[in-house]
């Protein structure tokens, strides 16, 4: 019993030597001990967990965890400010291949290449490679290569890497966004990076087996750059309104500046109209005493540029002034332009139903200009008195809403309203050549909610 107690207390003491542990904690120790019974100290070994001390020196302060996640913020930030440092003045394609050249260049690992991928495209269209597919594969580029490829079908069915994943696919939707379709070295970069079975490339698949079905399914597709000159691009847009083969576009007048008598320059618009035989036909067949509208302007959106056009029209025709034509049926042969079908009908046949038909009244003509203004519309009107010579007998009312003009400058739109008067303040103005009557409109103004 008395040696026991003394192995003890030698333990004690050497573990007050090592750790430096106060003496009240050996004391409770060494009591424990001495009341515990010998048969209990034979059968059990006692154990100790030694501490060191450079546990106790390594431990962390809260302090430094804020340090480390401001670092690592502003190690996310520093993408952006990349594109802005290395582009500055000049923001093309040549400087955006550079910035990725540059972070593809600074670390062999491509740390934060997710943040940096993300903040390029963002970055696209500012400097107008959002279109590009070269700059997409480049920036497929930037993912480390068979990292993230799935070793087993268990990383497969769990989505191995999704945030890198999820990265590659929405550049991809980018690319969708804008309508470029991908290649063949787009497939090589997907398959490197993020295997077979990867969303991104279950994205690529998609988009190879939809892009070619939609690519051509619009009759009537807009160019990708529209022309700058707006004279080419008022010609572009009222045939594509027009919709008649037969119709003819007319310029009555150029851009061009011109110096009065006291020695000011006046920028002059640009008058752009176009008509077809039918519409002349029916411009012929106008009773004189009923006027005719010049209605405006009504916006046509061609990709992201807006342009507004003017259109000549005319009330419907009362019903008790309507005149039913013959129906010649020689008129067109291949598509017959009536049909008298005598179907037998059964009483299970449901007749209830009824389309109301409205009738809107013709359009005469269309012009696009970039002053709306009413001495500018005279002149289109003047210009179409030289075939339709009814408008010098019939009158002329204008109902111009004042909407937004993109197409006019700043400079022109203040000297317009310097010169204009208020539309419904304005006089009547004898047309050129004919000397029609023209009748401004002193009724409120009709809203653009027509049928176009």
């Amino acid at each position: 019993m008395k040696s026991i107690r003394c192995l003890l207390q030698l333990q004690c003491l050497r573990l007050l030597g090592r750790s430096g542990r106060p003496a009240v904690q050996h004391g409770a120790l060494l009591q424990s001990a001495s009341s515990s019974q010998p048969s209990v100290l034979q059968n059990k070994v006692l154990r100790h967990f030694h501490g060191s001390s450079a546990f106790a020196k390594n431990r962390p302060v809260p302090g430094q965890f804020h340090e480390d996640d401001k670092k690592r913020d502003k190690s996310l930030v520093a993408h952006d400010d990349l594109f802005e440092q290395l582009a500055k003045d000049v923001k093309t394609k040549a400087t955006f291949n550079k910035v990725i050249e540059v972070f593809t260049k600074k670390d062999i690992r491509r740390r934060g290449h997710v943040e940096f991928i993300y903040a390029a495209l963002k970055k696209m269209p500012e400097f107008g490679v959002e279109r590009d597919l070269a700059v997409y594969n480049k920036l497929l580029d930037v993912f480390p290569k068979e990292v993230f490829v799935p070793r087993n079908f268990i990383q497969r069915m769990f989505n191995h890497y999704p945030r890198q994943q999820e990265c590659g696919v929405q550049v991809l939707e980018q690319m969708e966004n804008y309508g470029i379709m991908p290649n063949i070295e787009t497939k090589v970069l997907l398959v490197q990076i993020f295997g077979e079975k990867g969303h991104p490339m279950r994205k690529y698949q998609r988009l190879m087996y939809w892009f070619p079905k939609f690519k051509n399914v619009n009759p009537f597709p807009v160019p990708k750059q529209l022309p700058e000159d707006p004279v080419d691009i008022a010609r572009f847009s009222l045939t594509r309104i027009a919709n008649d083969l037969d119709a003819k576009v007319t310029v009555y007048q150029l851009p061009h500046t011109d110096v009065t008598e006291s020695g000011a320059e006046i920028t002059l618009p640009h008058i752009v109209g176009i008509q077809s035989p039918s519409q002349m036909e029916l411009l012929a067949k106008h009773n004189p005493n009923r006027p005719v509208f010049v209605e405006g302007p009504f916006p046509l959106w061609l990709r992201k540029t807006c342009v507004y056009y003017y259109i000549l029209r005319a009330d419907p025709t009362p019903p008790e002034e309507k005149v039913e034509e013959p129906y010649d049926p020689e008129r067109c042969l291949d598509y017959p332009l009536q049909l008298d079908l005598d179907l037998d009908r059964d009483f299970g046949d449901e007749e209830s139903f009824d389309v109301e038909d409205l009738d809107e009244g013709p359009v005469f003509a269309m012009c696009m200009t970039s002053q709306g203004d009413q001495a500018t519309l005279n002149q289109w009107i003047s210009g179409l008195q030289e075939n339709n010579p009814i408008l010098g007998q019939a009158p002329t009312l204008f109902r111009l809403d004042s909407g937004p003009r993109e197409l006019q400058g700043v400079a022109d739109s203040e000297s317009s309203h310097s010169h204009q008067p208020h539309p419904e303040t304005q006089g009547q103005e004898p047309l050129s050549g004919e000397e029609a009557e023209v009748i401004v409109e002193e009724e409120p103004r009709r809203s653009q909610g027509m049928k176009q």
